[in-house]
């Protein structure tokens, strides 16, 4: 008799939409940062693109900008409850409140020198290793409550979804954060089979409405 192949479960990482934002503050954590109406607008694409998904797990990062993005896709799956996963939330950044205007001017503030001592930790904020370490457990659990074959969706912020990636794809977690593939309202899966990832694939379901400048923006405002 053949043994039927194991069954991919897929965990599709979605980094929150757009973000209202006017002066640019890097807002990592702080609360009452919300969508913009450009974001609402990604939100509900991302919603039209998920709808016919057969999603068995919904999971977002508590932060208000993470919670309205799922808002959309949750509606199109009644019968799945959201659950609040800490483990994905944007890292800690010591910048956190800061205005970097044009050409990140902040990072030239004798006064922030010091954060910047080792990019390869960061020394400015959480550890990769740490991101990393949260991550792969959010990932692990969100796959176990998606069931075999099942797919869940994690809605995430950029770093802590490209760490996930890098990790997934054996690469080194230091990186350059300009070439973060990672945009708004994007998608990346992870594709497990019987708890590893085997593979991973990215898509931008809300890729026209990203704003030219800010495509490859990283540091200046948040994620």
């Amino acid at each position: 008799m053949k043994v039927a192949p194991p069954t991919d479960t897929l965990v599709h990482l979605v980094r929150h939409g757009e973000v209202f934002n006017p002066t640019g503050v890097l807002y990592g954590r702080l609360p009452d940062f919300h969508l913009s109406d450009n974001g609402r607008a990604m939100a509900d694409r991302l919603g039209e693109w998920f709808a016919d998904v057969p999603l068995t797990a919904l999971r977002c990062s508590p932060l208000e900008r993470a919670r309205e993005t799922i808002t959309p896709i949750a509606a199109a799956h009644p019968e799945l409850e959201v659950v609040a996963e800490p483990g994905v939330i944007e890292a800690v950044n010591d910048f956190e409140g800061q205005v970097f205007g044009a050409g990140n001017q902040a990072l030239r503030k004798p006064a922030n020198w010091w954060k910047l001592r080792n990019p390869l930790r960061p020394s400015w904020g959480e550890p990769f290793t740490h991101v990393r370490d949260r991550m792969v457990e959010a990932v692990a659990e969100a796959a176990v409550a998606a069931g075999e074959g099942g797919q869940a969706v994690v809605v995430s912020h950029q770093l802590p979804i490209w760490i996930a990636r890098l990790d997934a794809e054996g690469r080194r977690l230091v990186h350059d954060p300009r070439k973060r593939q990672c945009n708004v309202a994007s998608v990346t899966t992870l594709h497990l089979r019987e708890g590893r990832v085997v593979r991973v694939s990215y898509t931008e379901p809300a890729g026209d409405l990203v704003k030219a400048k800010d495509r490859g923006k990283s540091f200046s405002s948040g994620s």
